[in-house]
């Protein structure tokens, strides 16, 4: 398969989004994990004891989606969902120690994913790309939770 041409500026800026997220996808799916299951057990790491209505908004999908993929995470023993005060309605939802252990690593893994990415660049090359797209991102709206 041929690469595709990237003519424009934002074609380069989204090829190394994708590779990026290939990056991403390929790391957690070693672990056989979906690419949705790594990312609600990572914000689960950082955010122990998020509802899953949180959940639902970070990943951008319904509450029954959040649910059924809760529920994979479950039966492989990497999250586990509590009740509070006995109230069956307020369940928090947390990564088990499997779970954290199965997901650590990969901020490093991405680190060294943009490092390759970044390769033929030298340090003042790093510096002025860094501050143009600061500059592009300071004036766009910013993403929001909802």
């Amino acid at each position: 398969m041929e690469a595709p041409r990237l003519t424009g500026t934002l074609d380069q800026v989204r090829w190394i989004g994708w590779a990026q997220r290939k990056a991403a996808e390929d790391w957690v799916r070693a672990r056989e994990l979906s690419f949705e299951q790594g990312f609600a057990l990572g914000y689960l790491a950082q955010n122990p004891g998020a509802i899953q209505r949180d959940i639902a908004q970070m990943t951008r999908t319904s509450a029954a989606s959040v649910s059924s993929l809760l529920q994979g995470l479950e039966r492989r023993g990497l999250v586990e969902r509590r009740t509070k005060g006995g109230n069956e309605r307020s369940k928090r939802v947390y990564a088990t120690p499997a779970g954290i252990e199965l997901i650590s690593g990969f901020d490093a893994a991405m680190a060294a994913v943009d490092e390759t990415i970044l390769a033929p660049l030298d340090q003042a090359e790093r510096t002025t790309l860094h501050a143009l797209l600061a500059k592009i991102t300071a004036e766009l709206p910013q993403p929001t939770r909802s």
